[in-house]
């Protein structure tokens, strides 16, 4: 087990960049590796210290594969940090009963936001994967901030 660390720079202020994190449009125009979606009415977000994060996401080519979400935030601190926790222990190859996922927001130059994104524990062997899926989701991010 490891910490997944990912770190991105948007071409946006921090306060659209967090928006995108907790409005459930927003969440369902971006979220999702390439190939995958995440329908709208299956959003249900409460950005605040013990509310939930809810949503599906959905296979393009085959809708009846999904993947959904169930996660509780822990620490909430607007435009800055979303910490949550989902109980994974359903997934037996995880390997961990609880996934923490830590998204931090900071100021750069040119009114640009640096997010750092921590997931842990996390598997070894499902990082490059996680990787892969967060560039394309964020690569979607770009163009929605745009």
């Amino acid at each position: 087990m490891t910490d997944l660390v990912i770190t991105r720079i948007f071409d946006a202020p921090r306060d659209l960049v967090y928006r995108a994190f907790v409005d459930p449009d927003q969440l369902a125009a971006w979220f999702g590796p390439v190939g995958w979606s995440v329908p709208r009415d299956s959003i249900d977000i409460d950005p605040r210290p013990g509310g939930n994060q809810k949503f599906t996401m959905v296979n393009d080519a085959d809708p009846s594969m999904t993947s959904p979400v169930n996660a509780t935030f822990v620490e909430v601190v607007e435009n800055e940090l979303l910490v949550g926790e989902e109980d994974v222990s359903h997934i037996p190859s995880f390997g961990a009963d609880k996934l923490v996922m830590r998204i931090e927001f900071f100021d750069e130059e040119g009114g640009r936001t640096r997010l750092v994104l921590t997931q842990s524990p996390f598997p070894a062997a499902m990082e490059t994967g996680a990787r892969e899926g967060w560039g394309s989701s964020f690569t979607k991010l770009d163009k929605i901030l745009a």
